[in-house]
């Protein structure tokens, strides 16, 4: 049985429908992906055989490719969220996990680009935490 799985952009300009299964689910620790993100590391799902049809704002979505490299990512003009993008001429899906509505039940494939890590990116587990905002 293939999964359907369904995301949007935060301002819901932009939603989809995603047929098929990931094959990975990388979380990545360039500086590239932290710049993308403003956090530790994306969190992508890629998959080669999984189709996206866009059920509005397809028009919303721009990708921008750093110059001179394959890093790429896509996203809503008019929230910025990050938003699905086909690569390899169309024969790879890579999908911010993030911007998934349905739940995802796929656990993390592997850390990637570790030695690019930020140096604030140790231990995070030992920072407090809360179930809402500080204070």
């Amino acid at each position: 049985m293939t999964s359907l799985s369904s995301g949007s952009c935060q301002c819901g300009a932009a939603k989809f429908e995603i047929e098929g299964d990931f094959e990975h689910f990388f979380l990545c620790h360039c500086s590239r992906c932290r710049k993308d993100t403003g956090s530790a590391h994306a969190a992508n799902l890629f998959s080669s055989r999984a189709s996206i049809r866009w059920l509005s704002g397809g028009e919303v979505v721009r990708t921008y490719r750093v110059p001179g490299t394959r890093h790429q990512k896509a996203f809503c003009v008019e929230c910025g969220s990050a938003l699905p993008r086909e690569e390899a001429g169309g024969n790879m899906l890579v999908v911010p996990a993030g911007c998934l509505d349905t739940p995802l039940d796929m656990r993390p494939t592997a850390h990637v680009c570790l030695s690019s890590r930020a140096a604030w990116d140790n231990r995070l587990e030992d920072a407090p935490g809360f179930d809402g905002l500080p204070g």
